[in-house]
């Protein structure tokens, strides 16, 4: 690690609070002159640090930059499992996971982007990801399941980030099959996994685990084609958002990590099932061809929607386009 980095580290865990150079120094184990020289950087970077003589310098409470130290300090007994990098814009998190995987890297690489040039999220379809008011990140994963029931990873990360948003907010968050996250009736979160299969064990090779979430609104709003259905978390008029993109990271990764280490135990279901947001509700099944009505029932134990048709037919859904009948 870095003299910068590490004083970044020593400013986060006091954030808000004033140290000298010469405890910084000391605590690192170089000289002043050193840390003047990773102030200066970070102050570069957009770290709005204070520097007053006598006193010291101090990480102000309202940067909101992450960064593998401002997650880390929110992590609980899983930071071990982590290797968090942080990019200022990447084309996409998840085809930066995939390619780290192709190279045989570990699971628990964590990339994390302050903005995607090219995020994008089923079907194909684009992921708007402005600069500096949302998290794009992407898991690497090796799961010892088998291709059947890769559906886990989805479905226990849905779950995992709707209990973050909770804990972090306050708000309640619902889940939409099989992959969405609702704050009062508006997507405030996609999920994506993208997995390769080896098709002699019939298993996972690696999954690629890709979370956008809108946490503040974009300085110039959502795009015409989303600002209909998309909404953000907290409303910028909040006073206090004090490192709340971090914390929710953070959440997002401990709670994640705790389902997937016992993923084929299905713990997580029940909370699938209940955050629903479509059981009881009239639904259109969208396919390429047609569009039909149908009535959710439930979701079973293998994640599947289980919805009745029109014409009294009752089908279990394991993909597709499903959208709320207003």
């Amino acid at each position: 690690m870095s003299i910068k980095d590490k004083t970044l580290t020593v400013l986060e865990n006091n954030k808000g609070d004033y140290i000298s150079g010469a405890q910084l120094a000391e605590q690192l184990s170089v000289s002043r002159n050193s840390i003047w020289k990773a102030i200066k950087s970070l102050q570069e970077d957009g770290y709005n640090i204070c520097a007053i003589t006598n006193k010291g310098y101090c990480l102000s409470l309202d940067t909101d930059i992450l960064s593998s130290q401002s997650i880390s300090k929110y992590l609980s007994q899983n930071s071990d499992d982590f290797n968090i990098n942080v990019y200022k814009t990447i084309s996409s998190t998840n085809s930066a996971i995939k390619d780290l995987a192709i190279k045989g890297e570990k699971e628990g690489n964590v990339i994390i982007a302050e903005e995607q040039t090219e995020g994008r999220g089923r079907f194909g379809r684009k992921f708007y990801s402005p600069n500096g008011t949302g998290i794009y990140m992407s898991i690497l994963l090796r799961p010892q399941i088998s291709s059947s029931e890769s559906f886990l990873i989805t479905t226990s990360a849905a779950v995992a980030v709707a209990e973050a948003i909770e804990a972090v907010s306050g708000r309640e968050a619902k889940i939409k099959w099989v992959n969405d996250i609702y704050c009062d009736n508006k997507k405030v979160c996609g999920i994506l996994t993208e997995a390769s299969f080896d098709l002699e064990s019939g298993g996972l090779e690696y999954a690629v685990l890709g979370i956008g979430i809108n946490v503040k609104t974009p300085e110039n709003g959502f795009p015409e084609e989303i600002k209909t259905i998309a909404s953000e978390i907290f409303d910028n008029e909040i006073s206090d958002l004090t490192d709340v993109r971090s914390k929710l990271v953070a959440e997002v990764l401990d709670r994640f990590w705790n389902y997937y280490k016992d993923i084929e135990q299905k713990t997580f279901l029940t909370a699938y099932k209940r955050r629903s947001l479509l059981i009881d509700k009239e639904v259109f099944i969208t396919s390429r061809s047609s569009s039909k009505k149908a009535v959710v029932l439930d979701i079973d134990d293998e994640c599947k929607l289980k919805v009745k048709m029109e014409d009294g037919s009752i089908h279990f859904l394991s993909s597709g386009e499903v959208s709320l009948k207003i």
